[in-house]
């Protein structure tokens, strides 16, 4: 299923849940927890519009630039500067454990 494909059936699925909410509204009245669950369908109708508007055109999934990482060692130069986080305290440079 493309990514259009997708967008629509959950743009149908959230429709649904409106109108399911809609219908709990009539049966349950208003309330505290009737207007919290509007609310949220609300956000996710946002949500979803928004995720809609950057989806790629054509429906292709955007794929990010893939970075190469070389295989040579890094510069231990880079590192001097650096305390020993995580190596714990017996290794860090003039401390020790309490």
């Amino acid at each position: 299923m493309s990514l259009h494909d997708e967008l629509t059936a959950t743009q149908r699925c959230l429709e649904e849940l409106l109108r399911s909410v809609g219908r709990l509204e009539k049966e349950c009245g208003p309330g505290l927890d009737i207007r919290r669950v509007r609310t949220d369908a609300g956000h996710l109708s946002e949500s979803l519009a928004l995720l809609r508007e950057a989806a790629p055109p054509g429906g292709a999934p955007a794929r990010p630039d893939l970075v190469t990482i070389p295989d040579a060692p890094y510069d231990t130069s880079l590192w001097t500067d650096s305390d020993d986080e995580g190596l714990g305290s017996t290794r860090s440079r003039g401390r020790r454990t309490p």
